[in-house]
C-alpha cells in the first residue's frame, strides 16, 4: 500500500474518532476541506460510503465503524513499536497521558512527580482528572487508575499505593451547631457535603462496616460535586460532614481544621492500581513512568 493510502486512512481514522472535520483537520494539520476531499477520494476508491454526513454531524457508517475496528488496533501497534525504537537513545522520550482523579493524583502521583520529572526531561505527563471510569482504550489514553477491585481482568494492573479508607469528618463550627453522630444511621440527620462520579450516575452512598457487616447509608446535603477536593473544602468551611479520604485530611486533623468520626465504622479499600490494556509493547517513557509510581510498600 502507498504512503498516500495510508496517510488516507489515518485522516478517516481521525474524522470517524473526532466525529469532526474540523477538529480532525486541526489535529492533522490541513484544512477542513481538504481532509474532506482526501475522505471522498479514500471512499471512490473502496467503492463504499465510510461516513454519514449531515450539516451538523459525522458518524461512520457500519462499513466505516467495520474498517475503524479492523485498523485502529494497527495503527496503534505501529505507533507503539515506533516509540520502542527510543530504547536506543540515551533517555526516554514522549507524552504519557493518564486519566485519573483529583485525589488519586494527590495520593498516589504527586508524591513522585517531581523526581520523575527531573529524571526524565524528555517526558510530558498529561493528567486528566475524570470520575467517570473512562474506557482507556477508546479515549486512547495510555493507563488510567482505579481501585484494583473495580478493573477489568483483560488489563494489566500494577499496584501504586496501599489499602485506604474514607473517613468522616467535619469543623468544629459544624460540631457546634451539631452534635456528633454515633452511628452511621445518625448521619441521615445531618447536613452532608455528596459527591456524583458521573452527570448521569448516582450520588455515591457512604459505605461503611461493622462486625464484618457492609452496608450503606444514602446521606443528604445541599452541596453536590464531581470532585473530592471540593468536598473536603466545603467541609474545612463548616458547611457539612464529607466523607474522604483519610491521607488527604490528615493535615486538617493534625491542626485542629477538621475532626473525625465514626471511625471504627470506616472500613478500608485495596489500594489504587494503574491499569492499562495488554500489549505487546510498551514504550520506554511508560515503561519509566509504571517503574516510578508502582506501589514499593
Amino acid at each position: 500500500m502507498s504512503q498516500t493510502k495510508i496517510d488516507d486512512l489515518q485522516a478517516f481514522l481521525a474524522v470517524a474518532r473526532d466525529q469532526s472535520f474540523t477538529k480532525a483537520a486541526s489535529k492533522i494539520g490541513v484544512t477542513p476541506s481538504a481532509l474532506s476531499h482526501t475522505i471522498r477520494a479514500l471512499e471512490e476508491r473502496l467503492g463504499v460510503r465510510l461516513l454519514a454526513r449531515t450539516t451538523r454531524n459525522v458518524a461512520p457508517t457500519e462499513a466505516g465503524e467495520r474498517l475503524m475496528r479492523s485498523i485502529a488496533p494497527l495503527f496503534e501497534q505501529i505507533t507503539a513499536e515506533i516509540e520502542a525504537l527510543g530504547e536506543l537513545r540515551e533517555k526516554p522520550r514522549g507524552t504519557i497521558r493518564i486519566t485519573c482523579t483529583d485525589d488519586q493524583i494527590e495520593m498516589c502521583v504527586r508524591p513522585m512527580l517531581t523526581g520523575f520529572l527531573k529524571a526524565y526531561p524528555d517526558i510530558t505527563l498529561e493528567l486528566y482528572v475524570d470520575y467517570g471510569f473512562t474506557n482507556v482504550v477508546e479515549e486512547r489514553f495510555d493507563a488510567g487508575i482505579r481501585l484494583g477491585e473495580a478493573i477489568s481482568k483483560d488489563m494489566i494492573a500494577v499496584r501504586i499505593g496501599p489499602d485506604w479508607r474514607l473517613i468522616v469528618v467535619g469543623s468544629p463550627e459544624y460540631f457546634e451547631r451539631h452534635p456528633p453522630p454515633k452511628t452511621p444511621y445518625d448521619l441521615t440527620r445531618h447536613a452532608c457535603v455528596n459527591i456524583r462520579h458521573r452527570p448521569s450516575g448516582a450520588i455515591y452512598a457512604w459505605e461503611f462496616e461493622k462486625n464484618s457487616k457492609a452496608f450503606t447509608v444514602k446521606v443528604d446535603g445541599q452541596l453536590v460535586f464531581n470532585s473530592i477536593m471540593h468536598v473536603l473544602n466545603a467541609a474545612v468551611d463548616g458547611i457539612g460532614l464529607a466523607y474522604v479520604p483519610e491521607e488527604l485530611v490528615a493535615p486538617y486533623l493534625a491542626d485542629g481544621r477538621l475532626k473525625q468520626i465514626l471511625t471504627s465504622w470506616c472500613p478500608y479499600f485495596q489500594g489504587y492500581h494503574l491499569y492499562y490494556p495488554n500489549r505487546r509493547q510498551t514504550s520506554p517513557a511508560f515503561s519509566a513512568f509504571v517503574e516510578a509510581i508502582k506501589f514499593k510498600g
